[in-house]
């Protein structure tokens, strides 16, 4: 007998529903109820594993919207996913657009540092060798100032020679001695004025080198940050380097970098203009003493002509000033022998001294020990070689000087009837050895 025809209706489709919320199979007992059938025999007892037809296309839905909803998540993942990367890359290219925008910025503030810096350089060194010149005037105005010293103590000297009455404190004297302080006075004010020189260019040459320095590390800078604004994606020698964004410990703020050359370049300046300071002072020193010792050097002549025309009228005591040579010259002579005993004297502590450092030198390990006594004995023998110079100094001093006297004795020995020592000295000495009298221009230090 055929089947009734089974009307089939679109129903509405089921609501998705997760399979763990699916209801669980039902397992019913088979019915046999047919007389002629042998299954319930078979399977009693047993349940049948079907499932239900509305089971079955619940089941086919729920698979229809798992997959339809994993495409839509694909989609909409793949989707956010290109919008990232389109983002990320914008601004990645943006970011590093705006780095190398900064490291060029930064390139013109250190370029900019580096120019200050090398003018700053080069401004000292030129005004270092203006220095350096200032010096080698002050060098020669004090090499010059040895002849008129030794014109002025050599006319004192030869002056000490005059025999009573002649050896008064005459004008003469006064203005040789006003000459020698005031030669003293200015080779003191000289030597003071090129240690001040020294320190000035060596105060030069410490700002150029700390200049030089700052300027250094702005080159070797600008060719990093150079290198660095070189640098782009297509680049070959770029690789990751993962520690390296974090910040130094040491590291300056962009403030504390400038102030550094601002410092730098200031105490450069600060020196530079006391060095052009100390030059104008120079100048005025030497025109100001050049000045001052031809004067005096005038007045010195004036007062031995004035005593010269004195001593005209006094030729009559020619032997009383023969007889004060003698006695001058055997006392020099003396004088000598003393001196020289007196450095023989001293090669005996000398050598004590010396010994004894020698001796101490092999002191062993620590006990090698810069002690009291070491210093003391090392003071000891610069003090004996010292005293040892200064004698011998002073022996050809008196050396000299008896060579003078007995030059001055055959004078008046030759001379007895017609001149006197002291006219003598004054004119045929002094005088004479004044016309050697440096110029001006020497005595500035152009010469």
């Amino acid at each position: 007998m055929s089947q009734p025809a089974v009307l089939l209706t679109k129903e509405p489709a089921p609501q998705c529903v997760p399979v763990s919320e699916l209801p669980m199979k039902v397992y019913e007992p088979a019915l046999n109820t047919g007389p002629d059938s042998s299954s319930g025999l078979a399977t009693a007892g047993f349940r049948t594993a079907k499932f239900l037809p509305e089971e079955w296309h619940q089941n086919n839905y729920t698979q229809y919207h798992e997959a339809f909803a994993d495409r839509d998540h694909s989609e909409r993942c793949r989707h956010e996913s290109q919008n990232l990367a389109n983002y990320t890359a914008e601004l990645s290219q943006r970011t590093q657009e705006d780095s190398t925008a900064k490291v060029g910025q930064r390139l013109q503030d250190i370029h900019f540092w580096k120019s200050e810096l090398q003018r700053e350089i080069e401004d000292l060194v030129a005004e270092t060798d203006q220095l350096a010149a200032q010096k080698l005037r002050l060098e020669r105005a004090i090499d010059a100032t040895e002849l008129p010293y030794s014109i002025a103590t050599d006319n004192l000297q030869c002056r000490e020679r005059r025999q009573h009455p002649d050896l008064v404190r005459d004008q003469v004297e006064v203005e040789l001695l006003k000459e020698t302080e005031l030669i003293r006075n200015i080779q003191e004010l000289l030597k003071r004025t090129v240690k001040q020189a020294v320190n000035q260019m060596q105060l030069n040459r410490d700002h150029k080198q700390v200049c030089e320095m700052d300027w250094s590390d702005k080159v070797e800078t600008y060719n990093i940050d150079e290198k660095c604004g070189r640098y782009s994606n297509q680049s070959t020698n770029i690789q990751f380097h993962p520690s390296s964004s974090k910040f130094e410990d040491s590291a300056s703020t962009p403030e504390t970098w400038a102030k550094h050359s601002h410092d730098n370049i200031y105490r450069a300046e600060r020196e530079r203009l006391a060095s052009v300071n100390l030059r104008a002072l120079v100048d005025n020193i030497l025109h100001d003493t050049a000045e001052d010792l031809r004067l005096q050097c005038d007045v010195v002549n004036q007062a031995f002509a004035k005593r010269c025309e004195e001593l005209e009228d006094a030729k009559h005591k020619l032997e009383h000033s023969l007889r004060k040579t003698l006695q001058e010259i055997g006392h020099q002579e003396h004088n000598i022998q003393a001196l020289k005993q007196a450095i023989k004297d001293k090669e005996a502590p000398l050598k004590v001294a010396q010994t004894r450092l020698y001796d101490r030198s092999f002191r062993p390990n620590v006990d090698l020990c810069r002690d009291a006594a070491q210093f003391r004995l090392i003071s000891e023998v610069e003090e004996l070689t010292e005293s040892i110079e200064s004698l011998k100094k002073k022996l050809l001093e008196s050396e000299q000087s008896l060579h003078n006297l007995e030059d001055s004795r055959m004078h008046l020995e030759k001379e007895i009837a017609v001149k006197t020592n002291s006219l003598f000295i004054d004119r045929q000495k002094c005088m004479a050895h004044r016309t050697r009298y440096p110029t001006i221009l020497k005595l500035a230090g152009y010469q």
